[in-house]
C-alpha cells in the first residue's frame, strides 16, 4: 500500500454509506459516511424500488461499490483504495437494453450509441461505478447507475447520485472495495 493511502486510511475504509431523501425534495438528499453528511442530487423521478430504464429514477437498494473511473487529463489520480481507471476518449456504457454489453462499459466506436464516459462538461470527470443490475443483468432494469459530480445547483440527475467535488473528494478517500452503499 502507498503511504498517502495508509495516512488517509488509519482506520480502513468505511463499510456502509447510506442515501436518503430529503423531506419534501425527490430529487435533493443526504449521503452519510461514517461523521460526514453530504448533499447529494438524485434522479429526476427520485429514489424508486422498482427501477426501470429510462426512468430517471435513482434505485432503491444496497450495492457494492466496483470501482472509481477518472478524468487523468482534468486531475491527478485521486487518493483511494478503490480500483482506479482513467477514462479514455472512447469509453462508453451501454445503455441499450437489446445490446449484449447492456450496462457494462465498452469501447465506443465513433458511429457507436452509448454513454459516453468522456465528457466536455464536468459531470464525469469522476465516477465510482456500483453494482447495480450487474449480477444478473435484467434487461430494462436500468444502466449506468453510478456516484459523479452534480450539476451546478443540484440540479437532478438520470438516476445517479451526484456530489460536489469537494465532497466526492473527501469520499474518495473513506471508501474501498468492500464499502456498500444503502439507497433508501
Amino acid at each position: 500500500m502507498f503511504r498517502s493511502q495508509r495516512s488517509i486510511h488509519r482506520h480502513g475504509p468505511l463499510g456502509l454509506l447510506t442515501v436518503r431523501t430529503r423531506p419534501g425534495h425527490r430529487t435533493k438528499g443526504l449521503l452519510t459516511a461514517g461523521p460526514l453528511a453530504l448533499a447529494v442530487s438524485l434522479g429526476r423521478g427520485g429514489i424508486r424500488a422498482d427501477k426501470r430504464e429510462g426512468d430517471g429514477g435513482t434505485p432503491r437498494g444496497l450495492f457494492r461499490l466496483r470501482r472509481l473511473w477518472w478524468r487523468a487529463d482534468r486531475a491527478p489520480r485521486p487518493r483511494t483504495l478503490l480500483p482506479v481507471r482513467p477514462i479514455r476518449r472512447d469509453d462508453a456504457w451501454s445503455e441499450d437494453p437489446a445490446d449484449r454489453r447492456y450496462n457494462r462499459a465498452f469501447r465506443r466506436k465513433p458511429d457507436e450509441n452509448g454513454d459516453r464516459l468522456w465528457r466536455d462538461d464536468h459531470l464525469y470527470d469522476l465516477i465510482i461505478e456500483i453494482d447495480h443490475n450487474t449480477r444478473p443483468r435484467i434487461s430494462k432494469r436500468g444502466s449506468a447507475v453510478f456516484v459523479h459530480l452534480a450539476r451546478e445547483g443540484f440540479s437532478p440527475t438520470a438516476g445517479c447520485v451526484g456530489l460536489k467535488r469537494n465532497s466526492l473528494m473527501r469520499l474518495l478517500e473513506r471508501v474501498g472495495p468492500r464499502t456498500w452503499i444503502h439507497i433508501r
